[in-house]
């Protein structure tokens, strides 16, 4: 029997860096099995699939889009306790795994588990199969930062509610309070400012007003940058006391704070 390998927060905690979930051998050979018994990776038509700017409802919760422009696809999600995400890759895209309350643990092939709490940030690479356990009493709150934008590249290899194999899914829920809605200055981008629950809040703001104005709130700056996206290395910034890295004044960035 393998042994569970924890990963400790203690570094991700002190100095606010990504913990790394990369793709190995077991997860190019279990990608491989899925390919070759059918399983495919859809496209999100960008103008068509409107759904995905509702509430999505799911066996474990439900999620919701924060944000999406060129580059970038944020995700909320609403884990509730004890429930479980499926196991599932993302083959082509690129995510970080962002806590904003709640415990769990999130977990890949060959026994690794990473703990989650608030603050916390993973780093999943393409290709690396993964899943998020709830584990306290509370609903665990993430963000998911997604590049490049592709809700449809997704394929689920194990599930606790009989969704292995299936596509993701299509049908949602309306958000009468705090819908998504076009940010006019800035091309193809459009945001909601709240959680449909009202208990966080997304906001636009230049490195400089971060820099001059970090408030107790803030519980993420993540930078809206193409380098970021183009290289695969998105320097997200916490509100952590102990997070002493400095904000760039010449970038933006989506702020996510309590509200």
């Amino acid at each position: 029997m393998a042994t569970t390998q924890v990963t400790s927060l203690s570094e991700n905690t002190r100095f606010g860096s990504a913990v790394r979930l990369d793709a190995g051998p077991a997860d190019i050979a279990e990608l491989k099995r899925l390919l070759r018994r059918g399983a495919r990776v859809a496209h999100e038509q960008f103008d068509d699939d409107t759904h995905l700017d509702e509430v999505i409802p799911k066996p474990w919760g439900y999620e919701y889009r924060a944000f999406v422009d060129e580059f970038f696809d944020f995700w909320a999600l609403h884990i509730d306790a004890p429930h479980s995400t499926s196991v599932h890759v993302h083959p082509r895209k690129l995510t970080y795994l962002l806590c904003l309350g709640g415990q769990g643990v999130t977990t890949g092939l060959g026994g690794v588990a990473i703990p989650v709490r608030q603050g916390s940030v993973v780093r999943i690479a393409p290709g690396a199969f993964h899943g998020t356990r709830n584990t306290g009493d509370d609903p665990l709150e993430l963000i998911e930062v997604e590049s490049p934008r592709n809700k449809f590249d997704l394929m689920r290899l194990r599930d606790d509610y009989n969704r292995a194999g299936t596509a993701y899914e299509s049908t949602s829920l309306e958000t009468p309070r705090h819908p998504m809605r076009k940010v006019v200055a800035f091309p193809n981008t459009r945001m909601r400012n709240r959680t449909p629950d009202g208990r966080f809040r997304f906001e636009l703001r230049t490195g400089m007003d971060v820099f001059y104005r970090r408030r107790p709130e803030d519980l993420f700056h993540i930078p809206l940058c193409v380098s970021g996206a183009v290289y695969g290395d998105i320097d997200i910034l916490t509100g952590r006391p102990e997070d002493a890295r400095r904000v760039q004044a010449d970038k933006q960035y989506l702020c996510v704070s309590l509200a």
